[in-house]
């Protein structure tokens, strides 16, 4: 059976329970699963959970921009003393996000900052979220330039934001968006990937992919993810299985396989 990786889950969110949600995800060869730190509450879920299951389940430690609003130095105190932890691999989810503007711009780059800085600080890859912030995202990204890499995760933007991110040394992290039937832009991105900078993911329980599209997403899915993404780059699923392992373990070098 091929071996895959979910980048990017809240096992915290999904419908099923994590240990179920692990169970299934097992037997269709995700043998990997990165839960991903959002806010001050679910931080200590996501640092038991990867803790409880090492060295199947990593995660990631970060306040989400919907959060930037709540940031605080004594957040940022609490991710840095615990990045040092074997099981967590990156600061994140941090970033930009204007859609919702949950939190306003101004404050989300103060967290943004501040959560970019800890990674350079620790020697941490980031995972970043950007939604209608793509030239704030690149300035911010670029003033990190040689300090701070990561990847982009839940990639849905451009080939602008696609070019200037490589460029800066970023992967990029391909989702279920991908297979929506109104996504046709984003394939055109993904067909000019480099295979070496690519990455599959959930972001379960968000944006299950076809054919599972309108059920709650879940690691497990990420199957059917990854074999779209494989048909769109003209390769065999047994090759992006591979190619998405190196890169995995060559972004986010704690990760054991």
């Amino acid at each position: 059976m091929l071996q895959w990786m979910d980048l990017h889950a809240h096992l915290n969110m999904l419908e099923e329970g994590p240990e179920e949600a692990l169970r299934l995800a097992r037997e269709v060869g995700v043998v990997k699963v990165v839960t991903i730190g959002t806010d001050p509450e679910d931080l200590p879920f996501v640092l038991a959970m990867a803790e409880k299951n090492y060295p199947d389940v990593y995660c990631t430690l970060g306040i989400h921009p919907h959060e930037g609003q709540i940031y605080t130095p004594e957040i940022g105190q609490y991710i840095e003393a615990n990045v040092a932890k074997p099981w967590v691999i990156a600061v994140g989810e941090i970033g930009l996000d204007y859609y919702y503007e949950h939190s306003s711009p101004e404050l989300q780059k103060e967290a943004f900052r501040a959560q970019l800085e800890i990674a350079a600080r620790t020697n941490m890859p980031v995972q970043i979220h950007t939604r209608d912030a793509d030239q704030d995202t690149i300035e911010i990204m670029r003033e990190f330039k040689g300090r701070v890499r990561g990847v982009i995760h839940c990639f849905t933007g451009t080939s602008w934001l696609a070019q200037e991110a490589l460029a800066l040394g970023y992967n990029i992290s391909i989702s279920g968006v991908v297979t929506f039937k109104n996504a046709e832009a984003l394939r055109q991105v993904v067909r000019s990937l480099p295979l070496d900078r690519l990455h599959v993911e959930t972001d379960a329980p968000f944006l299950a992919p076809v054919p599972v599209r309108g059920k709650k997403n879940t690691p497990a899915f990420v199957v059917h993810t990854a074999k779209f993404v494989a048909e769109l780059k003209g390769i065999s699923v047994e090759e992006l299985a591979r190619l998405t392992k190196e890169n995995a373990l060559a972004m986010f070098p704690k990760i054991k396989w």
